[in-house]
C-alpha cells in the first residue's frame, strides 16, 4: 500500500486502473497455477474495491467459468456454480477461509508462518463478509 492509501486519501483514477491491472495480472497467474488458462473475463460481472478487493468472474478456454478473489487478501477461486453473482462469491470466499482457519487450529498450527496464515485468513474472511452484507455498496454498484 502506498502512502497515499495509508493516509486515507482516494485513489487517482491512474492508481486505480494500475491497481485492477495488477489484480486482473494476479488472478491469470493464479488461475494458472491451477491449471485454469483464462480465456475471458466477465468485466460487468466482476466487482472491484481498491485497494481491498476484486472479485473477478472469468471464463477458462475449458468452457467452464470461475470466481476469482484478488487483492489484500488470499488468492483464491471457485467454480462459478460456488456463487450466483460476485456478492455470493464473497460470502463463499469468507466461508472457505472460515473453515480453513478452523482446519488449521485443528491440525495444531506449527509455527508464527502458520500462526500469522490462520489470523489473515480470519480477518481477511470477516471483512470480505462485512463487504457482503454492505447493502449500501452493492446497491451503488451497476447492475
Amino acid at each position: 500500500m502506498d502512502k497515499q492509501q495509508q493516509n486515507n486519501e482516494p485513489m487517482t483514477e491512474q492508481q486505480t486502473s494500475e491497481w485492477v491491472r495488477a489484480q486482473f495480472q494476479k488472478a491469470n497467474l493464479f488461475l494458472a497455477e491451477q491449471g485454469v488458462v483464462m480465456d475471458t473475463v466477465a468485466v460487468q460481472e466482476s466487482r472491484y474495491l481498491p485497494p481491498f478487493v476484486a472479485v473477478w468472474k472469468i471464463n477458462g478456454i475449458d468452457r467452464k467459468s470461475y470466481w476469482a478473489i484478488t487483492g489484500d487478501l488470499p488468492t483464491d477461486v471457485m467454480a462459478l456454480s460456488g456463487a450466483a453473482n460476485a456478492r455470493e462469491a464473497l460470502r463463499a470466499f469468507s466461508f472457505r477461509w472460515q473453515m480453513q482457519a478452523q482446519q488449521l487450529m485443528e491440525a495444531g498450527v506449527q509455527d508464527q508462518t502458520g500462526a500469522d496464515y490462520v489470523k489473515l485468513l480470519i480477518s481477511r474472511a470477516e471483512q470480505i463478509y462485512q463487504l457482503f452484507e454492505a447493502d449500501d455498496f452493492w446497491n451503488s454498484q451497476p447492475v
